[in-house]
């Protein structure tokens, strides 16, 4: 987890998770508690840190060279906490490749709690340790600890998901999932799972097996991608994104805007913060258009749906409602319908920006699920048998579960968590301090002047 801060509003946390590098997660070392802790403060400036990875595991990324460390120190002290101190061989690979990397390297050397500067005065605070981790999560957008918030993550990504719940915080956030939750009902699933989940999934197998047949490589995170989107984006909008036989401008712009939060967060001139520069500037330009055509076809699909619903419709979804009975539409049972047969007191914009925040950031984190969950099966052949002949007693001779399989899959969805516990998306999480802050662990930091930020 990452963590900066800021004066009366923002530090932030990062914590690792999906990891694009070969070697293996190992548990971290015991940590010795005391009764001391490690003092985050709030600070003014703005650190810039992150990470740009692309579809296929490259990218660039930017962290303190050895002087910038010394210049932070110099300027305030490091207390007892280690400093991560970047040598010529760590900024070589983190230009062709992965944030994620560095910080776990620097977790084996320095333990799971070392001080990452990104300034004279600024720096991460960049936290592994479980118990850290856990107490900087819980007081995110908590109004009894109103001492973290999203910070840099919303600031990002805001372009692309608005004000929907995946940015969002505190009240409006609990307020979102609650309008959002009820859909997400059992009859729901089962139906996605036979008409949508079934049909894709059965059509990716194919396109397996005719690679097969040929000997010919599958980027299996691209076919993951692309599978995932297909069914989000039916069982979010009805909508057929048919990624997996096509190469849609609607699919690339989904890609483009990904790949734009993920360079913000590393621009150390983030220009897009000036308003009306960033059509100035190519990359901006482009990622501005590809949201552009995100949200114009996003609000085509509300407004015809709010189109196909009557009146009748709409007291069916409020008599269901009422009686606690669950209420789906036969012919469409999308979120969207569901969300506007039940009269969901919400403009379309706030709308929009809710399911863009299932489809875009819900495909993305499945497909990397997925795709780590088969890598370490491949790498653990015996674990691998165990899972296929679990799905081949439970599921016999049919090609697509049922709801009622999943409870039988044990095995399986251990695999799964398993996978994202050694490989979870995003790799980092970021949050920013308010005010100053005490973590647990018998960490001390002493604290300079500008304040520190902090990364798990």
């Amino acid at each position: 987890m990452l963590l900066s801060g800021r004066s009366q509003a923002q530090p932030r946390a990062s914590c690792s998770g999906r990891a694009h590098s070969q070697r293996r997660p190992q548990p971290f070392r015991p940590v010795q508690r005391s009764q001391r802790g490690v003092v985050v403060r709030a600070q003014d400036d703005e650190p810039a840190l992150g990470k740009s990875i692309d579809a296929a595991g490259a990218g660039k990324s930017f962290t303190s060279p050895g002087w910038l460390t010394q210049l932070n120190m110099l300027w305030g002290g490091k207390g007892n906490l280690p400093v991560a101190n970047a040598q010529p061989d760590d900024i070589k690979e983190l230009l062709g490749g992965a944030l994620f990397k560095a910080l776990y390297k620097w977790m084996q050397e320095s333990g799971p709690v070392y001080l990452l500067p990104t300034g004279p005065v600024s720096s991460f605070l960049v936290i592994s340790d479980p118990a850290a981790a856990k107490h900087v999560l819980r007081s995110t957008d908590n109004p009894q600890r109103n001492i973290y918030n999203k910070g840099l993550v919303a600031e990002v990504s805001q372009f692309l998901f608005g004000t929907g719940f995946a940015i969002s915080g505190g009240d409006a956030w609990k307020a979102r999932r609650r309008a959002v939750g009820p859909s997400l009902h059992r009859a729901y699933l089962e139906v996605m799972l036979d008409r949508v989940f079934g049909a894709s999934s059965l059509f990716a197998a194919d396109k397996l097996r005719v690679a097969a047949r040929s000997g010919t490589p599958v980027n299996m995170e691209a076919l993951f991608s692309q599978l995932t989107l297909d069914i989000i984006g039916k069982a979010v909008f009805n909508y057929d994104f048919n990624s997996l036989t096509s190469d849609s401008p609607l699919i690339q712009a989904v890609y483009t805007a990904l790949k734009e939060t993920e360079q913000r967060a590393t621009d150390l001139l983030p220009v897009w913060k000036v308003p009306g520069l960033g059509w100035l500037i190519p990359r901006q330009r482009k990622a501005l258009e590809a949201v552009e055509l995100i949200r114009q076809t996003t609000n085509d699909l509300i407004r015809k749906c709010k189109e196909m619903v009557d009146e009748e419709e709409i007291r069916a979804a409020s008599a269901a409602a009422e009686s606690g009975q669950d209420y789906m539409n036969a012919s469409d049972p999308s979120v969207l319908r569901f969300l506007i047969a039940a009269r969901e007191e919400v403009d379309s914009t706030q709308l929009r920006d809710d399911l863009l925040s299932m489809l875009v950031a819900g495909h993305e984190t499945t497909g990397s699920a997925l795709t780590w969950t088969l890598y370490l099966l491949v790498q653990n052949p015996d674990k691998m048998a165990k899972a296929v002949a679990e799905v081949d007693a439970v599921m016999g001779s049919r090609l697509a579960p049922s709801m009622a399989d999943y409870g039988q899959l044990r095995y399986v969805m251990r695999c799964v968590n398993e996978s994202m516990r050694l490989y979870p998306h995003p790799p980092v999480l970021l949050r920013r301090a308010l005010v100053e802050d005490e973590l647990p662990g018998g960490y001390k930091d002493n604290g300079a002047e500008g304040g520190i930020g902090t990364a798990c």
